[in-house]
């Protein structure tokens, strides 16, 4: 297991690696947007399978969300983030020369984690997924994650902050103040419905 520091993990992902670090909710792989193909070959990950951009502050995102979408975005940011929750939101036309998106839309969170949010503070948002192959159950424990994933540099110091272990509630945005429940997770479905 090959544990590095921020400043390392920083140059890595600048160099087109990606890093194992964890969040609020279960350990992530993730890697600068212009890298993603590589999470999809470590994780043999299904290409049509989308990943997560995780930032670190609301702002980082703005410019991202179709117009159509954005007040909605804006009120469910506020209300739930930094949290377990991610968005899938109609992207801008500006973001579609920034990010691969096969159906023009893309899951967005911010982590309740101090290591995720510093990291990406600092390295600009990463497209994300849970830190296992594909197929097979997540694991919290580093030790467990680099059996798995051998060649991932994970982000230290360890051990980690204690995480929930139960992956992110996500929402997909249907319309003007309407939302469609995509998976149940850790945000109570009966909150969401309030909304």
């Amino acid at each position: 297991m090959n544990v590095i520091d921020h400043k390392s993990a920083l140059e890595k992902l600048n160099c087109g690696l990606p890093i194992i670090f964890q969040t609020d909710t279960l350990p992530a792989i993730g890697c600068l947007p212009k890298f993603f193909e590589i999470i999809y070959k470590i994780k043999k990950r299904d290409i049509n399978k989308p990943l997560i951009l995780m930032g670190a502050e609301n702002c980082q995102f703005d410019n991202l969300v179709h117009k159509s979408a954005l007040d909605d975005y804006k009120y469910m940011a506020s209300r739930y983030w930094p949290g377990p929750l991610t968005m899938i939101i109609p992207i801008s036309d500006y973001c579609k020369s920034l990010l691969p998106s096969c159906n023009l839309t893309l899951g967005l969170r911010i982590p309740n984690s101090k290591m995720a949010k510093l990291l990406i503070k600092d390295s600009g948002p990463l497209l994300t997924s849970s830190a296992n192959i594909s197929g097979f159950s997540p694991s919290t424990i580093a030790t467990n994650i680099s059996k798995d994933l051998p060649n991932v540099d994970i982000l230290g110091p360890l051990p980690w902050e204690k995480c929930s272990g139960m992956a992110s509630t996500i929402i997909s945005w249907v319309n003007h103040g309407k939302w469609k429940i995509v998976r149940e997770g850790q945000v109570l479905i009966s909150e969401l419905e309030t909304c």
